[in-house]
C-alpha cells in the first residue's frame, strides 16, 4: 500500500491508502497524481457514462465477447463504460470498480501499449490472475488511451471472455478494441498519442 496525497474533486488535500501494482511505487504515485489532475482538467468523473456503456456494448457485439470495459485508472479501476452478459445467461456480473492490481489492464497502463491475450492459459506470465480465478476469463484484448499532453495511459479499453480465442482471430479482435479506444478518447475529449 502507498499513501496518495490527492483526491480528485477534493478542495483540500487528503491522504488515502491505495494498492500499488508496479515495482516502483514512487513513480506510480507521481503518475497517479498527474492522472487525477488530468481527469479534473478534462472533466472526467469516476462514474459510469451511458455513452461509454453503449460503446462497450457495441464492442462486445462486434467481437463476440461477453464483457467489455472502458476503464479509468484512479484509486481503483473504474469502468466508465461497462457491458456485462445478460443476468439470465448465468455468467458472473462485473461491478463498476475493481482493485488496481487485478486483471491485465494494469499491464496495459504500465507498458502504454496494447495487450492481446487470445488464450491467457498459453502465457505463463498472464495465466494466473484474480480475474481468471474469480470469473474464469480465458481471453483478454486491451488498448490504452495514452494522453498526448501527459504521455500517460489515462484509461484502457478492453474485452474479456471465458472462452479462449485463436491466434487467427486475434488481429480482428484487437482491431475492434483499437477502434473503440479512439471512439472513447473522442467522447472524453482526450487528445491521444498515435498508437505504437
Amino acid at each position: 500500500m502507498m499513501t496518495l496525497p490527492y483526491t480528485p474533486g477534493a478542495s483540500h488535500i487528503t491522504h488515502r491508502q491505495v494498492q500499488a501494482f508496479t515495482d516502483d511505487p514512487a513513480t506510480e504515485l507521481a503518475e497517479m497524481g498527474t492522472r487525477f489532475t488530468r481527469f479534473t482538467e478534462l472533466g472526467i468523473s469516476m462514474e459510469g457514462q451511458e455513452v461509454l456503456d453503449d460503446l462497450a456494448a457495441d464492442m462486445a457485439a462486434k467481437s463476440g465477447f461477453l464483457y467489455a470495459m472502458v476503464n479509468a485508472f484512479g484509486e481503483e479501476q473504474t469502468f466508465l463504460g461497462l457491458h456485462n452478459p445478460p443476468r439470465e445467461a448465468g455468467f458472473p456480473i462485473v461491478g463498476r470498480t475493481m482493485s488496481r492490481n487485478h486483471g491485465w489492464c494494469p499491464e496495459v497502463v504500465q507498458r502504454r501499449r496494447g495487450l492481446p491475450l487470445p488464450d491467457v492459459a498459453a502465457s505463463p506470465r498472464f495465466q494466473s490472475n484474480h480475474v481468471v480465478d474469480a470469473i474464469g476469463i480465458q481471453s483478454y484484448f486491451g488498448e490504452p488511451i495514452v494522453d498526448e499532453v501527459t504521455g500517460l495511459a489515462l484509461l484502457t479499453v478492453c474485452i474479456i471472455d471465458p472462452e479462449p480465442r485463436t491466434l487467427r482471430d486475434a488481429a480482428r479482435v484487437q482491431s475492434i478494441v483499437r477502434n473503440t479506444t479512439r471512439e472513447a478518447a473522442g467522447v472524453l475529449k482526450i487528445p491521444m498519442l498515435p498508437a505504437s
